[in-house]
């Protein structure tokens, strides 16, 4: 079980991480897709390939806020640092390196298979 110490710990960087993600989605700007009415083919390709790329990087971005978002509120509940799957403790080896986790280690095994 975390310490309320070590819990602010977390919150102080998952509230961190946040800020950065949402200055990163802030300023990740989708392409002007197809602003050029007399653009080459590849020209296009090229635009529809760099617009597709910032979609899924600005999806994965709002993923990873999202699971930020939920963590945080799993600070406030006093559910953090618990697996959500068996109810055991997250190691901390795991949340040091990815605080917003929400499944143990066995947890994480399971769901990946």
């Amino acid at each position: 079980m975390l310490t309320k110490e070590e819990i602010e710990k977390y919150q102080s960087a998952l509230e961190q991480e946040r800020r950065l993600l949402v200055a990163e989605i802030e300023n990740e700007k989708p392409a002007d897709f197809g602003s050029e009415p007399d653009g080459e083919l590849e020209e296009e390709a090229d635009e529809s390939e760099d617009f597709a790329n910032k979609v899924a990087i600005k999806d994965t971005l709002k993923n990873r806020l999202s699971e930020i978002d939920m963590a945080l509120a799993r600070t406030k509940d006093g559910t953090y640092g618990v697996c959500e799957k068996c109810g055991k403790d997250i190691e901390k080896e795991i949340l040091d390196i990815v605080p917003e986790s929400n499944l143990c280690e066995t947890c994480k095994k399971l769901v990946a298979e």
